[in-house]
């Protein structure tokens, strides 16, 4: 009997590799498809409201435009979950998918950003990450870190599962992961009320992202050293 997604119960391990993992390749292609597409939509917007380059402070956009925007996100999300919906065949494959095919999508659009304008020149450019619920802001860097985390586990616990090899995600690490994102998020958003007024943003806050990253690497160490 399967308990996938049961709190601290064992993953059911198939007989045969995880549909996700069985379809990895597609997924990988269409979130570096995916990103090209949303790398492409930020190059014609800097072309309308950054002719000279995007910097802070933000250009105004106005309301529809923004709301268009919004959309635009939503929708990106919308199709990043559809595509992990479709390559797994367990609630715990899905989750795994949307967090190898986000984090490389993530990753890609930077890359994407660097080919088409040769943006960002560095690894500590600042960035408006997303607008959902309010603007994100930060260097590239944080961005960056916080995908590759996403992409190396799901890979490993994917690829984990693959093998036949069974693993355990317990209530308590589920909770040390989620406060890990909630300090991420907060790192982003703290500072989106000066976006707003179209100001320079603040200093990043480093030791509030570190400590929410490193709380959701101890999750996953944790998970894969933990034998179900």
């Amino acid at each position: 009997m399967s308990h996938a997604g049961t709190p601290g119960l064992p993953v059911a391990v198939p007989a045969s590799p995880p549909r996700a993992w069985r379809l990895l390749p597609w997924l990988i292609t269409y979130a570096v498809a995916m990103a090209y597409v949303e790398a492409a939509v930020v190059v014609y917007l800097r072309a309308l409201y950054y002719p000279h380059g995007f910097a802070f402070p933000l250009a105004p956009m106005a309301p529809d435009v923004v709301a268009i925007e919004i959309g635009r996100e939503a929708a990106t999300l919308v199709m990043l979950s559809g595509v992990a919906m479709l390559a797994g065949s367990e609630r715990w494959d899905r989750c795994l998918a949307f967090c190898v095919g986000f984090g490389v999508w993530d990753l890609f659009y930077y890359v994407w950003l660097w080919v088409l304008l040769g943006w960002p020149p560095s690894l500590l450019t600042w960035d408006v990450l997303f607008l959902i619920p309010v603007p994100w802001i930060g260097p590239v860097l944080a961005p960056a870190i916080v995908s590759l985390v996403l992409v190396t586990g799901g890979l490993l616990l994917l690829r984990r599962a693959a093998r036949g090899e069974p693993f355990g995600f317990p209530f308590p690490l589920r909770l040390l992961a989620l406060a890990g994102a909630a300090l991420v998020l907060a790192s982003f958003v703290l500072g989106f009320r000066v976006v707003m007024r179209q100001l320079e943003p603040p200093p990043f806050r480093w030791g509030l992202f570190g400590v929410g990253v490193s709380l959701g690497v101890a999750a996953l160490v944790l998970a894969l050293r933990k034998k179900a």
